[in-house]
């Protein structure tokens, strides 16, 4: 790994010589010593859009340019990202390369106040490349039809590919490194593995194994490897990816995929901070978080701020958990804000199947729910719909026909707004007393052994695909009902004690060495909420020769020998957690046999009523809550408040506040508590405020404790106290 620099922040600093003031949103930052970090302390809130010129139809140019950053200046924004879609622009033929064409952007930004963030074009290769070099593109598994067209569809291992970004990097970021109004780089765009399988890259699997086993003897038997006579004997014989059926091959190729993924953004991060000038970030927009192929966690050590893209349901379905579950795993990364890249501006899809233009005062909510999770920039993909090609319909801020309208109108809104209250809402630190455990091993894992069959059904926005994602994405919403904010925290995570409750969904893949740490937690007082799966099988993806579930029996207080599928669902018995309706579980459930555990919940069933569905074990000063089935989104929320009770912490969800609301707490830069109170509704809501005195940031007016206050439709109100907040 190349060593990294010290960045010194200055942005601050430049935005006032550069009179970054009025239009942009900025505030002139007096003071000697004043430092922000990109992206994590910033004088104010970034706000914008990704802006495309060079996509704009032939006819219009020129003078488009000139009409868009007009625009932009009357509507506030503040920033930018531009540049990362076009490689064959950048470079047109081999060694030649051009920057006018951006330069004139780059250069009406600055005059105008805008902030540019510039992309590394490296992930849509250009097509002059790809006739010259045809090793570069991407075999998909089982050696399938290569060819050239769509983006992300290279091995970035390649050797050759790897020249070509090292040079078109190293020429874009020296060319800007005096520019000042370009404040940062994302590196790539929404990096993955892109599912390849070349030649080269089974050779550097082969060398990994090597250096991981040592020997064949020891991978056949970690992998178990004489199943079917599957032994390997020699590493000239090992197999390529495409058949394998052995699940450990299967988990280790996915971490593979994560690792290269890892590497290559490390590579190019370390040649932005080579070539940039000192007060220029790094980022990398997550191409939404909890992909298969990628290690998040292990990426963001490389980045100066994290990023992410979070599009979201719209209409009725705008309820702000996608966001909120983006933003809390965003924000845990590096423990701090975070900045959001791409998200809605009009309607979504590569066809006209999912045209659902956002409801009057939802882009607002919207905006205002990332920055209360801690983002510190919004930026839509993207200013302009595009008029032909794959997103024609993927529509930006302005439609095909370039005209203001009711979405510009609601961006100049809130644009207008943060002018007033974003140097009170950026940099929102947030402490929370509860984590999800988040493990990419068993997300893979159950994908290649899943509990249960999902239907193939097409990309739905604000939604995980896979079952272990709608798990995780199920306990974070019961926490998001609850109104608990919370982080997460991963199997690398060595030490769990700032947490009061650890909440755990089907730890498939763990080695004994995360087990013990969660036991040790609930051991010395922590309480745990645990989903059915969990410590089953050991990091190569073998189940364990001991009874389930393996380490964490003693901290659990239960074994169990055997499991079925629920072909329907069934009832609790006397719905111990006031469920009503949907007092009820499924898909899966393992027969539980209590040591020390009580049963809190059994199976409303002949036969499978002899075995608790629920248990709780009291293991030296904490809990250890156990679902061995799939609840309901109902009995989820209540269990969780079941945990946080024993735990001591209280919630907001105690019917004083609206079904509707949501409550997000946290400490703005000058020491102030902010409490977002946010209605996901078409109706207006009215509930008691339970804050200390302060007043409404957008509103100005006055809060008292005890004060009736109602809540428009799609509405917001921020609660800033007047004391100092703890």
């Amino acid at each position: 790994m190349m060593q990294r620099r010290s960045v010194v922040r200055s942005l601050a600093t430049m935005a006032v010589g550069v009179g970054l003031v009025g239009a942009s949103g900025w505030a002139q930052t007096k003071g000697a010593g004043y430092d922000p970090t990109p992206g994590m302390k910033l004088p104010q809130v970034l706000y914008g859009a990704a802006y495309y010129n060079e996509y704009m139809p032939d006819a219009l140019q020129p003078g488009r340019l000139e009409k868009d950053v007009a625009l932009m200046k009357a509507a506030h924004i503040s920033v930018v990202r531009m540049g990362e879609s076009t490689w064959s622009l950048w470079e047109p033929t081999d060694g030649a390369f051009e920057t006018a064409w951006m330069d004139r952007v780059v250069d009406a930004m600055g005059k105008a106040g805008i902030k540019v963030i510039l992309g590394t074009p490296t992930y849509s290769i250009p097509a002059w490349m790809a006739k010259a070099h045809p090793e570069i593109l991407a075999r998909p598994m089982g050696g399938g039809e290569t060819g050239y067209g769509m983006r992300q569809n290279m091995n970035t291992d390649d050797p050759n590919y790897r020249r070509y970004a090292e040079r078109v990097i190293t020429k874009m970021v020296a060319h800007y490194k005096g520019n000042p109004t370009v404040i940062g780089w994302q590196i790539d765009n929404e990096t993955s593995s892109y599912g390849a399988t070349n030649e080269s890259l089974h050779a550097a699997f082969v060398e990994r194994l090597k250096k991981k086993f040592g020997t064949t003897d020891a991978l056949n038997k970690a992998w178990f490897l004489n199943y079917w006579g599957q032994d390997v004997n020699d590493w000239n014989d090992f197999p390529t990816r495409d058949h394998a059926t052995s699940t450990s091959y299967k988990l280790e190729w996915t971490r593979f995929e994560q690792d290269r993924v890892t590497e290559f953004l490390t590579w190019q991060a370390g040649l932005v901070h080579a070539n940039a000038r000192a007060d220029q970030f790094v980022t990398q927009d997550y191409g939404s978080m909890m992909r298969l192929d990628v290690n998040e966690p292990a990426e963001s050590k490389v980045l100066d701020v994290v990023a992410n893209n979070p599009y979201h349901g719209t209409q009725e379905h705008m309820d702000g958990r996608w966001q909120a579950l983006q933003g809390d795993f965003a924000r845990s990364l590096k423990h701090g804000n975070y900045l959001v890249t791409e998200t809605n501006a009009q309607t979504l899809g590569w066809d006209s199947t999912m045209q659902f233009p956002p409801y009057d005062g939802q882009l607002r909510l919207d905006v205002y729910t990332d920055l209360a999770t801690g983002a510190n920039m919004v930026e839509y993909w993207h200013w302009h719909s595009i008029h032909a090609g794959q997103e024609t319909y993927w529509k930006g801020v302005l439609s095909h026909d370039l005209q203001p309208n009711r979405a510009y109108a609601e961006v100049s809104k809130i644009a207008h707004e943060l002018d007033k209250v974003g140097p009170e809402i950026v940099d929102l630190k947030i402490k929370n007393d509860v984590a999800i455990l988040y493990s990419v091993d068993s997300n893979n894992a159950l994908t290649f052994m899943p509990y249960e069959t999902l239907s193939g059904l097409p990309w739905v926005p604000g939604h995980a695909s896979t079952s272990y994602g709608k798990l995780v994405e199920q306990v974070h919403g019961a926490l998001y009902d609850n109104n608990v904010g919370m982080d997460f925290v991963f199997p690398t995570t060595t030490d769990f004690s700032q947490y009061k409750v650890l909440i755990v969904p089907a730890l498939y893949i763990a080695d004994d060495a995360v087990l013990q740490r969660i036991s040790e937690f609930v051991k010395n007082g922590g309480h745990v909420l645990m989903t059915f799966k969990s410590g089953f099988a050991n990091e190569n993806s073998a189940v364990r020769w001991e009874k389930a579930p393996g380490p964490l029996a003693a901290a659990a207080g239960f074994t169990y020998q055997e499991f079925s599928t629920l072909e329907k669902p069934l009832m609790l018995k006397g719905d111990p957690f006031h469920a009503g309706e949907e007092n009820q579980v499924g898909k899966w459930a393992e027969f539980l046999m209590p040591t020390t555990a009580k049963a809190l919940a059994t199976y409303d069933h002949p036969f499978f009523g002899r075995w608790p569905a629920i248990t709780e074990n009291t293991y030296g000063k904490g809990t250890l809550t156990y679902e061995g089935t799939a609840v309901s989104d109902v009995l989820q929320k209540n269990l969780v408040a079941h945990t946080l009770e024993l735990a001591g912490i209280t919630t907001d969800a105690t019917g004083a506040v609206p079904a509707s609301v949501r409550v997000k707490h946290g400490v703005n830069s000058q020491g102030k508590r902010i409490t977002y109170l946010l209605n996901y509704s078409s109706v207006p809501a009215t509930l008691t405020y339970s804050g200390g005195e302060g007043r409404d940031l957008l509103t100005g007016k006055s809060l008292t404790p005890n004060a009736s206050i109602t809540i428009g439709p799609w509405d917001l109100m921020i609660a800033e106290e007047g004391g100092a907040g703890s």
